[in-house]
């Protein structure tokens, strides 16, 4: 158990206004997908009351636009009648009933829109008529009308949430939205007095601002929030965003920078930064703002633990950390720490493919390792069981130790058996390749949970029929996993082929000139390319989709594009395997059909996903009840097993 005065930074209250915030932990505002009708509803409000619950102390909710032009999504939240009120009011009320503080953020995307409610396309508007790359949307130059509008929906907006109940906004100038549209020289051209100086270029924002302090009350918080660097050619520099920061601090009571930009896809890399990039790694850029400012500095960009939160803050770097991702693996994260258990704090690995992966397909996020975020309606509360039974789970990878730990923690007799001396599966190949090392975060997470859980476990030990009549269990969970799958294909002469796990094992040595061969489009094929890459080996690399990464989370596959070009890997797309002889490797275009030779191979890298090992359910027919979970049911990812190994033990 560690002291809590280990982390006296993280938890000292500090006063904006008037308010106080019980500690330094920030949710700071991330989209999830659950409004329906553009409007809080249940599922929110049980998503935020579990990180209040959890201890944080300020809850920065997801933007609210603030005019009919600002649904960057179909599912954003819109504070623009007096109807959005009453669910803010609710949610507010149950994340203050834990002495959190709750904010709301304003927004408007201008050129940033994603996507419609209805498939057509909608007209977007900035400060000038300047596309934008990542979306491809020419947007419409703000008339004085529209422009006036739009700052009075912020005015109006800011009425609401406070009418609601809420102790403060979040004026969103980051990631290239419309107030950092009207900063960036780049892209505001205008001609009529809202460009030129820096002066000029601010009034928009400046406007914006006066409406909020002007619709609220004396005691209402006004944040911002501004990428301190886009990272980006045409975005915002450090030292423009500085700037802006420096001339607008005195009207408002914080500031919260970011990186990134939407307008690009390297840029919008640093909206959810992947595992790849280093954790805590803006606080060079916050050290930089806070020495300039006099207001207090808000800083987001993967904190994923307490202890670097508690760094940045002992360092003078910044007053209040973004812990958002951190939170949503283990909404109990700041009580755990302030009391001393800072040893099982699940660590987010930043996998991306639950949180931000699930936004991106519109659908509500939740973790990969905590399934439960996202379900707290359906599991928040943990139920005991109504009979205790003895439970066998038969496999140690990530389905089967989330089913051991929640069927012992809701009291059952829990068994695990793996047949290999470690736990944790293939979490243990995946974390092998490069930059994906915290995934092994994974299974030391969860190997945590069944310790505490209680769970006996038992390594070196495979499950078959003769050990489970002797241990005579009421139930058995079958989670087996999956081995690589080798599909047929026609094979002549004497060329190299061995599959992702040989190379990852270092079971073999392989030839010079390598092509890696990705069916799934994720995250293997491209890694163990890059790998061997490093390794001196010339490699090439042909996947079976559009392109490279294609099953990935956006933010992570444009992170590894962009990787792999510095490093000048050649990557064939649409490519159907066909067969190789000596030397030459056959693939076929997936659209035309016609055959594409590589030759001078010496060794083919079959990445072609996995089949089951599922034996043992058939083996035990008649002997007691069965379930199978994760990849032996049929081989997905660590998500669905993990989720799978909750659900079936919630079952029991």
């Amino acid at each position: 158990m560690s002291s809590p005065t280990a982390f006296a930074h993280l938890f000292e209250p500090l006063q904006i206004r008037g308010k106080r915030l019980k500690n330094r932990i920030m949710s700071s505002g991330h989209d999830t997908s659950m409004p329906t009708d553009n409007r809080v509803n249940e599922p929110l409000i049980a998503y935020h009351q579990a990180r209040a619950e959890g201890g944080v102390g300020l809850i920065v909710l997801q933007v609210a636009g603030v005019h009919d032009s600002a649904r960057y999504t179909s599912h954003v939240l819109m504070a623009t009648d007096d109807r959005c009120i009453d669910g803010y009011r609710t949610l507010a009320d149950a994340c203050h009933a834990h002495g959190t503080l709750v904010f709301s953020q304003l927004f408007h995307p201008g050129r940033e829109i994603m996507e419609s409610a209805d498939g057509l396309l909608s007209v977007a508007y900035s400060a000038s008529a300047v596309p934008n790359e990542r979306f491809r949307v020419m947007p419409r130059a703000l008339d004085q009308a529209t422009l006036d509008a739009i700052v009075a929906g912020y005015g109006a907006a800011a009425r609401r949430l406070h009418q609601a109940g809420l102790d403060g906004v979040e004026i969103v100038a980051s990631h290239g939205y419309l107030p950092a549209q009207f900063i960036n020289p780049r892209v505001n051209q205008r001609t009529d007095g809202y460009n030129g100086d820096l002066e000029q270029r601010l009034r928009f924002l400046r406007e914006v601002i006066a409406a909020v302090r002007a619709a609220t009350s004396e005691d209402f918080i006004v944040g911002l929030r501004i990428s301190a660097d886009e990272r980006d050619d045409q975005g915002l520099s450090e030292d423009e965003s500085l700037a802006a920061a420096q001339a607008l601090q005195t009207e408002l009571d914080y500031l919260h920078i970011v990186a990134g930009t939407s307008a690009s896809l390297g840029g919008a890399v640093h909206i959810v930064p992947p595992m790849a990039i280093e954790a805590a790694y803006l606080a060079k850029n916050a050290g930089t703002f806070k020495a300039a400012l006099n207001i207090p500095l808000f800083v987001t960009g993967r904190i994923n633990q307490p202890q670097e939160a508690e760094l940045m803050l002992a360092r003078g770097q910044a007053d209040v950390c973004g812990m958002t991702r951190a939170l949503i693996c283990d909404p109990r994260m700041p009580v755990k720490t302030s009391t001393g258990d800072v040893e099982n704090v699940r660590a987010c690995i930043a996998c991306n493919q639950a949180c931000i992966g699930h936004f991106h397909k519109g659908l509500p996020i939740s973790c990969i390792q905590h399934p439960e975020t996202g379900r707290e309606l359906r599991y928040g509360a943990q139920q005991p069981a109504i009979r205790r039974k003895r439970v066998l789970v038969a496999g140690g990878g990530p389905a089967g130790m989330k089913a051991a730990a929640v069927a012992a923690r809701r009291g059952h007799e829990v068994t695990l058996c793996e047949a290999a001396a470690q736990l944790g599966g293939q979490v243990l190949l995946a974390q092998l390749l490069p930059r994906r090392a915290e995934f092994g975060g994974a299974s030391t997470n969860l190997q945590r949970e069944m310790e505490l859980a209680g769970v006996r476990v038992l390594r070196n030990t495979r499950v078959d029929r003769a050990l489970v009549e002797r241990e005579k269990p009421d139930c058995v969970i079958v989670a087996t996993g999956a081995v690589p799958y080798w599909p047929a294909f026609e094979r002549g002469g004497e060329l190299q082929v061995v599959d992702a796990w040989q190379v990852l094992r270092d079971e073999v040595p392989l030839g010079r000139s390598v092509l890696v061969f990705d069916w799934r489009c994720d995250w293997i094929g491209p890694g163990i390319a890059e790998r061997l890459l490093r390794a001196g080996h010339q490699v090439q690399l042909a996947v079976n989709g559009t392109h490279c990464g294609e099953n990935l989370p956006l933010y992570v596959r444009d992170q590894l594009a962009g990787e792999l070009h510095r490093l000048g890997l050649p990557i064939t797309p649409y490519a159907r395997l066909f067969g190789c002889d000596d030397n030459t490797v056959y693939l076929q275009h997936t659209a035309s059909g016609v055959p594409m030779l590589f030759e001078g191979i010496d060794t083919l890298v079959l990445c072609n996903g996995h089949q089951p090992v599922d034996t043992l359910a058939d083996q035990l027919q008649g002997l007691t009840e069965v379930r199978r979970i994760g990849d032996c049911l049929a081989p997905r990812t660590a998500e669905e097993a993990i989720f799978e190994g909750l659900q079936v033990a919630w079952a029991l």
